[in-house]
Protein backbone atom coordinates (compact mmCIF):
# COMPACT_ATOMS: atom_id res chain seq x y z
CA UNK A 1 0.00 0.00 0.00
CA UNK A 2 1.57 3.38 -0.93
CA UNK A 3 1.41 5.53 1.79
CA UNK A 4 2.55 8.59 0.00
CA UNK A 5 2.48 9.13 -4.06
CA UNK A 6 4.22 12.27 -5.62
CA UNK A 7 3.82 12.24 -9.58
CA UNK A 8 5.81 15.31 -11.57
CA UNK A 9 5.49 17.33 -8.37
CA UNK A 10 7.01 20.82 -8.92
CA UNK A 11 6.77 23.72 -6.39
CA UNK A 12 7.53 27.43 -7.40
CA UNK A 13 7.24 29.98 -4.52
CA UNK A 14 6.01 33.55 -5.77
CA UNK A 15 9.21 34.99 -5.91
CA UNK A 16 9.66 32.62 -8.80
CA UNK A 17 12.23 30.18 -6.98
CA UNK A 18 11.41 26.92 -8.11
CA UNK A 19 12.02 24.64 -4.96
CA UNK A 20 11.45 20.92 -6.30
CA UNK A 21 11.69 20.36 -9.78
CA UNK A 22 9.16 17.46 -11.28
CA UNK A 23 9.80 14.94 -8.46
CA UNK A 24 7.96 11.24 -8.57
CA UNK A 25 8.39 9.06 -6.06
CA UNK A 26 6.51 6.20 -3.64
CA UNK A 27 6.80 5.72 -0.65
CA UNK A 28 5.19 2.48 0.91
CA UNK A 29 3.15 1.87 4.25
CA UNK A 30 5.89 0.57 6.73
CA UNK A 31 9.16 1.73 4.98
CA UNK A 32 11.68 3.71 6.55
CA UNK A 33 13.38 6.71 4.45
CA UNK A 34 16.13 9.34 5.07
CA UNK A 35 15.84 12.18 3.09
CA UNK A 36 19.25 13.78 2.64
CA UNK A 37 21.00 16.63 0.90
CA UNK A 38 22.41 19.91 1.11
CA UNK A 39 20.91 23.19 2.84
CA UNK A 40 18.45 24.81 0.10
CA UNK A 41 18.35 21.62 -1.84
CA UNK A 42 14.31 21.30 -1.17
CA UNK A 43 14.00 19.02 1.60
CA UNK A 44 12.25 21.26 3.74
CA UNK A 45 9.65 21.90 1.07
CA UNK A 46 9.15 18.78 0.47
CA UNK A 47 7.85 17.73 4.40
CA UNK A 48 5.46 20.59 3.91
CA UNK A 49 4.07 19.65 0.81
CA UNK A 50 3.95 16.22 2.83
CA UNK A 51 1.55 17.96 5.72
CA UNK A 52 0.05 20.37 3.61
CA UNK A 53 1.59 23.36 4.78
CA UNK A 54 2.52 24.38 0.89
CA UNK A 55 0.76 23.18 -1.84
CA UNK A 56 2.32 22.01 -4.83
CA UNK A 57 2.36 23.94 -7.97
CA UNK A 58 2.14 21.36 -10.22
CA UNK A 59 1.74 17.57 -10.34
CA UNK A 60 0.07 14.83 -8.09
CA UNK A 61 0.25 14.54 -4.35
CA UNK A 62 -1.81 11.73 -2.46
CA UNK A 63 -0.52 11.01 1.17
CA UNK A 64 -2.53 8.68 3.89
CA UNK A 65 -5.55 8.33 1.43
CA UNK A 66 -6.00 11.87 0.60
CA UNK A 67 -5.04 13.68 -2.60
CA UNK A 68 -3.68 17.09 -1.34
CA UNK A 69 -4.12 18.96 -4.58
CA UNK A 70 -7.87 18.64 -4.18
CA UNK A 71 -7.94 18.40 -0.03
CA UNK A 72 -10.06 20.92 1.22
CA UNK A 73 -8.91 23.25 4.04
CA UNK A 74 -11.19 22.01 6.73
CA UNK A 75 -9.98 18.12 6.00
CA UNK A 76 -6.27 18.92 6.43
CA UNK A 77 -6.44 18.88 10.10
CA UNK A 78 -7.57 15.29 9.87
CA UNK A 79 -4.59 14.62 7.30
CA UNK A 80 -2.18 15.50 10.26
CA UNK A 81 -3.72 13.38 12.69
CA UNK A 82 -2.27 10.34 10.67
CA UNK A 83 0.73 12.31 11.19
CA UNK A 84 3.35 12.93 14.09
CA UNK A 85 5.90 15.53 13.43
CA UNK A 86 8.87 15.55 15.22
CA UNK A 87 11.17 18.98 15.19
CA UNK A 88 14.83 19.47 15.49
CA UNK A 89 13.72 22.78 18.10
CA UNK A 90 11.26 20.05 20.05
CA UNK A 91 8.30 23.02 20.51
CA UNK A 92 7.57 21.64 24.09
CA UNK A 93 5.60 24.02 25.99
CA UNK A 94 8.04 25.20 28.81
CA UNK A 95 4.77 25.79 31.17
CA UNK A 96 3.69 22.38 30.87
CA UNK A 97 5.19 19.39 32.63
CA UNK A 98 5.97 16.56 30.52
CA UNK A 99 2.82 14.50 30.94
CA UNK A 100 0.79 17.76 30.01
CA UNK A 101 3.08 18.49 26.93
CA UNK A 102 2.12 14.58 25.37
CA UNK A 103 -1.32 14.33 26.38
CA UNK A 104 -1.85 18.21 24.99
CA UNK A 105 -2.25 16.47 21.57
CA UNK A 106 -4.76 13.88 22.42
CA UNK A 107 -7.18 16.86 24.53
CA UNK A 108 -7.10 19.37 21.26
CA UNK A 109 -9.15 16.62 19.17
CA UNK A 110 -11.26 15.81 22.10
CA UNK A 111 -9.90 12.44 24.10
CA UNK A 112 -11.43 11.76 26.85
CA UNK A 113 -9.34 12.21 30.09
CA UNK A 114 -9.13 8.15 31.18
CA UNK A 115 -8.02 7.55 27.58
CA UNK A 116 -5.19 10.11 27.77
CA UNK A 117 -3.80 8.52 30.83
CA UNK A 118 -3.84 4.69 29.51
CA UNK A 119 -1.72 5.74 26.67
CA UNK A 120 0.71 8.80 27.77
CA UNK A 121 1.81 6.40 30.25
CA UNK A 122 2.41 3.66 27.62
CA UNK A 123 4.56 6.49 25.26
CA UNK A 124 6.15 7.85 28.03
CA UNK A 125 7.83 4.26 28.79
CA UNK A 126 8.36 3.34 25.09
CA UNK A 127 10.56 6.19 25.24
CA UNK A 128 12.25 5.51 28.27
CA UNK A 129 10.63 8.82 30.25
CA UNK A 130 8.40 6.96 32.99
CA UNK A 131 9.09 8.83 36.24
CA UNK A 132 9.97 11.90 34.59
CA UNK A 133 5.95 12.85 34.33
CA UNK A 134 6.38 15.86 36.68
CA UNK A 135 9.30 17.64 35.25
CA UNK A 136 9.33 20.93 33.02
CA UNK A 137 11.05 20.87 29.65
CA UNK A 138 13.86 23.33 31.46
CA UNK A 139 14.60 20.37 34.07
CA UNK A 140 15.47 17.80 31.82
CA UNK A 141 17.95 17.50 29.18
CA UNK A 142 18.20 17.81 25.25
CA UNK A 143 18.02 14.39 24.49
CA UNK A 144 15.42 13.76 27.05
CA UNK A 145 13.17 16.76 25.56
CA UNK A 146 13.93 15.33 22.25
CA UNK A 147 12.25 12.18 23.56
CA UNK A 148 9.07 13.58 25.03
CA UNK A 149 8.47 15.87 21.38
CA UNK A 150 8.90 12.07 20.10
CA UNK A 151 6.35 10.79 22.51
CA UNK A 152 3.73 13.23 21.86
CA UNK A 153 4.52 12.85 17.86
CA UNK A 154 3.16 9.09 18.40
CA UNK A 155 0.50 9.70 21.47
CA UNK A 156 -2.19 10.04 18.61
CA UNK A 157 -0.89 6.64 16.96
CA UNK A 158 -0.52 7.97 13.39
CA UNK A 159 0.24 6.18 10.26
CA UNK A 160 3.65 7.92 10.11
CA UNK A 161 6.42 9.72 12.04
CA UNK A 162 7.38 12.58 10.01
CA UNK A 163 11.20 14.25 11.65
CA UNK A 164 12.79 16.93 10.60
CA UNK A 165 16.44 16.85 11.85
CA UNK A 166 15.33 15.17 15.22
CA UNK A 167 19.46 15.09 15.95
CA UNK A 168 20.25 18.55 15.23
CA UNK A 169 20.52 19.79 18.83
CA UNK A 170 21.85 17.06 20.70
CA UNK A 171 25.12 15.36 21.12
CA UNK A 172 26.18 12.19 18.87
CA UNK A 173 25.71 9.30 21.37
CA UNK A 174 22.11 10.32 22.02
CA UNK A 175 21.30 11.08 18.52
CA UNK A 176 22.00 6.89 18.19
CA UNK A 177 19.70 6.28 20.93
CA UNK A 178 17.19 8.47 19.35
CA UNK A 179 17.48 6.92 16.18
CA UNK A 180 17.08 3.51 17.59
CA UNK A 181 13.38 4.49 19.30
CA UNK A 182 12.83 5.25 15.68
CA UNK A 183 13.66 2.21 14.10
CA UNK A 184 12.14 0.17 17.12
CA UNK A 185 8.79 2.65 16.01
CA UNK A 186 9.23 1.62 12.25
CA UNK A 187 8.86 -2.45 13.17
CA UNK A 188 5.39 -1.56 14.47
CA UNK A 189 4.53 -1.05 11.41
CA UNK A 190 4.59 2.88 11.68
CA UNK A 191 6.03 4.41 8.49
CA UNK A 192 9.00 6.72 9.28
CA UNK A 193 10.54 9.60 7.46
CA UNK A 194 13.60 11.32 8.46
CA UNK A 195 15.03 14.47 7.11
CA UNK A 196 18.71 14.29 8.48
CA UNK A 197 22.40 15.82 7.83
CA UNK A 198 23.58 13.21 10.14
CA UNK A 199 25.55 10.96 7.37
CA UNK A 200 27.25 8.52 9.78
CA UNK A 201 23.44 7.88 10.99
CA UNK A 202 22.37 7.49 8.09
CA UNK A 203 24.75 4.99 7.19
CA UNK A 204 24.51 3.58 10.44
CA UNK A 205 20.30 3.06 10.32
CA UNK A 206 19.19 3.92 6.81
CA UNK A 207 17.40 1.30 4.80
CA UNK A 208 15.97 3.73 1.77
CA UNK A 209 18.15 6.90 1.76
CA UNK A 210 16.51 9.95 -0.67
CA UNK A 211 18.98 12.82 -1.78
CA UNK A 212 17.33 15.82 -3.03
CA UNK A 213 20.09 18.22 -4.86
CA UNK A 214 18.58 21.63 -6.30
CA UNK A 215 15.02 20.65 -6.41
CA UNK A 216 15.65 16.77 -8.06
CA UNK A 217 16.19 13.33 -6.71
CA UNK A 218 19.27 13.10 -7.49
CA UNK A 219 19.25 9.35 -5.91
CA UNK A 220 17.14 7.27 -4.46
CA UNK A 221 18.71 3.94 -3.19
CA UNK A 222 18.89 1.38 -0.41
CA UNK A 223 21.70 0.36 1.83
CA UNK A 224 22.44 -2.46 3.89
CA UNK A 225 22.73 -1.75 7.76
CA UNK A 226 24.74 -2.64 10.48
CA UNK A 227 21.85 -2.08 12.96
CA UNK A 228 19.39 -4.21 10.64
CA UNK A 229 21.44 -7.01 10.18
CA UNK A 230 20.42 -10.56 11.47
CA UNK A 231 22.54 -12.51 14.26
CA UNK A 232 23.58 -14.79 11.09
CA UNK A 233 24.30 -11.89 9.02
CA UNK A 234 26.78 -11.19 12.43
CA UNK A 235 28.91 -14.40 12.23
Amino acid sequence: MKMIYLENVSKVYPNGTEALKNISLNIDNGEFVFIVGPSGAGKSTFLKLLIREEKASFGKIKVSGYDLMKIRRGKIPYLRRKMGIVFQDFRLIAKMNVYDNVAFAMRVIGTPERAIRKRVKEVLELVGLDGKENRKPSEISGGEQQRVSLARALVNKPDMIIADEPTGNIDPELSFDIMKLLVEINQTGTTVIIVTHEHDLVKEFGRRIITIEDGEIKSDEKYPTKYHRTEADKK
